[in-house]
């Protein structure tokens, strides 16, 4: 039976994960996956949205409806690179600046919630069984 499968219950584990992290991002204004978008801009404000396709590893129509809604919250904007003017840059603005510290709570928040029933050692195994999985 499908259902009792390991593939199952991480399907069903990671389900449950995203609705929960979707409940605490809407407050923000923000959908599963924007704070993934924004999170590469923390990093290195005025990519590309080249460079956040291949950051992301995601498809560019994906990139490019993410980054429409930003824009129409006012979290980003897009600007011409001043030394190639051909080549779009996403810079965040305030509001997307501003909203770095709250997502970071959420997902620390997760983080805890999720490893609740867990020990130290067994923490350390799951972020390492995790962190390895072949991408």
């Amino acid at each position: 039976m499908l259902d009792e499968t390991l593939t199952y219950a991480l399907i069903k584990v990671v389900k449950s994960h995203r609705n929960q992290l979707a409940a605490a991002l809407a407050p923000l204004g923000l959908h599963v996956g924007q704070e993934l978008l924004l999170n590469q801009l923390w990093k290195q404000d005025g990519l590309t949205q080249g460079e956040l396709i291949a950051r992301l590893g995601v498809e560019p129509p994906t990139v490019t409806k993410t980054l429409q809604r930003l824009e129409r919250a006012g979290i980003v904007f897009r600007a011409p690179d001043p030394d190639r003017p051909r080549v779009g840059r996403v810079h965040l603005t305030d509001v997307g600046k501003a909203l770095r510290e709250p997502v970071e709570a959420i997902w620390a928040t997760m983080d805890e919630d999720l490893l609740s029933g867990f020990d130290a050692a067994e923490r350390d195994l799951l972020a390492r069984l995790l962190r390895s999985f072949p991408r």
